[in-house]
């Protein structure tokens, strides 16, 4: 048997150090507070327009009537426009796993496998290997968008994205020091943090107030508690509530094989997905059966994209199992970094989670779905409900949104300190304030832009170039 190469030894933790302060040379720190766009830069109605026809088509409406409520609900969406203006962005050239979509409302609380509460990343549609300052920069916009859209003042705004960064250098200093495995057992867990907080100073009291209730709602949220609230039980048998236009059960689908064949096929991927875990979890998915289905809408961003509710019955009707099963199209990094090393889109997905992640569902997996249409697609399968809870934005002062906006700076660090040369990256940024104060600048600017673009979508629906329409309307 050929033995495989042996693989040369790596840098030492000082030339890795070294190499990162090198890099300020090609990207100088400054470099990220600069920021204009172009003049060939596109138009972001158009942009949103180009993903309309891989989506249902009666869906687009309702995203775009969610886009449009706020900048903020239009950041949300509109992860294709800023992935265009990032490209044009300096980079150190670090490479890391990025999520692709690192807005503030895309960090939450969920239960591990061992049923802690943990906060991290819990959103990675977009997730590629990448620059890691994109990430930054999407976290960043996001913070000052939202404070504006709270209605805080210039220093308050520029607090909530000082904040983030700050925490995000300060962590990576921290991770460049630390063991491998360290860095990998890292985690944030919700109790641990609400303790921490009640030990601070008489200012975090909000803050704590703020994350019990989050942690109150996530701890709620179980497949159980989704079936009292999603499903019942009628005639000896469990069905998905219809909730036009949001929720359409199969019964309710025109299929022209016919509703039965639809439930079959259904089943059937179920037994699919099975084939991407591991086998303990096959194991414990064999003891469920399938109940019924439902197409489900989500999100803002995701609007329009196929996404399953499965409903499955466990030991009795009294152990229901929800698994969400959402549509993985192409990452809207792919025209700029290129296209991933995973062919089905699924696995991109669950293996970009699985890396950024401190922990993941237990159920996470990934297959193709032949559609009605006889078009296959690749999905990606995790619980629906599992202990997700995800904070209100719109309802935090500004000292809760700063702290909040640490929390989220420090995960993204440990996510890109696990995929990542965590020695470069702490070496480029350093200890100074040179990266902080051009990030701040950075996303004063592109929240300008984001408002900007905000009206052009407004402006696109008063004249009936999109149509925007909301649930029910």
């Amino acid at each position: 048997m050929k033995l495989p190469a042996v693989r040369p030894p790596l840098p030492t933790p000082a030339e890795r150090t070294a190499a990162g302060k090198a890099a300020r040379t090609r990207a100088p720190r400054s470099s990220h507070g600069e920021w204009t766009p172009g003049p060939d830069r596109r138009d972001p109605v158009a942009i949103l327009e180009d993903q309309a026809p891989s989506r249902v088509p009666s869906l687009v409406p309702i995203r775009y009537a969610r886009m449009a409520e706020t900048p903020f609900t239009f950041f949300r969406g509109a992860a294709a426009v800023m992935a265009a203006d990032l490209a044009q962005t300096p980079n150190a050239g670090q490479t890391v796993q990025v999520c692709g979509d690192a807005h503030l409302s895309n960090f939450g609380m969920f239960s591990s496998p061992e049923r802690d509460l943990l906060f991290d990343l819990n959103d990675f549609d977009e997730t590629l290997p990448g620059p890691w300052e994109w990430d930054v920069k999407r976290l960043v916009a996001s913070g000052m968008i939202a404070a504006r859209v709270n209605g805080f003042s210039v220093a308050d705004q520029e607090e909530a994205v000082r904040s983030a960064v700050v925490s995000y250098r300060g962590a990576m200093l921290e991770f460049a020091g630390m063991s491998n495995l360290d860095v990998w057992y890292a985690r944030l867990a919700v109790d641990e943090l609400i303790a921490q907080l009640r030990a601070g100073n008489e200012g975090d009291a909000r803050a704590v107030s703020s994350l019990e209730r989050s942690a109150t709602k996530a701890r709620r949220k179980t497949s159980l508690r989704a079936f009292t609230k999603l499903a019942c039980e009628q005639d000896g048998k469990l069905l998905i509530r219809s909730q036009p236009p949001l929720i359409v059960p199969v019964e309710d689908i025109p299929d022209p094989h016919g509703v039965e064949s639809e439930h079959r096929r259904l089943a059937a991927v179920v037994e699919t997905y099975r084939a991407s875990l591991p086998d303990d979890r096959c194991h414990l998915l064999k003891d469920y059966r399938y109940a019924d289905a439902a197409h489900k809408v989500v999100g803002v961003g995701s609007v329009g994209t196929r996404c399953w509710a499965i409903l499955l019955s466990g030991r009795d009707h009294t152990d229901p199992l929800f698994l969400q099963a959402k549509e993985a199209q192409a990452s809207v990094l792919e025209p700029y970094l290129g296209a991933s090393a995973y062919a089905n889109h699924g696995r991109r997905v669950v293996e970009g989670q699985r890396l950024m992640q401190a922990a993941s569902d237990s159920m996470l997996g990934w297959m193709s779905i032949v559609g009605t249409d006889g078009r296959e697609r690749d999905f990606y399968m995790r619980q629906l409900w599992d202990g997700k809870g995800s904070a209100d934005i719109d309802t935090m002062d500004a000292p809760v949104l700063a702290g909040y906006m640490g929390l989220c700076g420090w995960t993204l660090a440990r996510a890109h300190a696990r995929s990542g040369d965590r020695l470069a990256i702490a070496g480029y940024l350093g200890r100074g304030t040179v990266f902080d104060d051009a990030i701040v600048r950075y996303a004063t600017t592109y929240a300008d832009q984001n408002e900007h673009d905000h009206a052009a979508l407004q402006s696109a629906i008063a004249t009936g170039r999109v149509t925007a329409a909301a649930p029910g309307s």
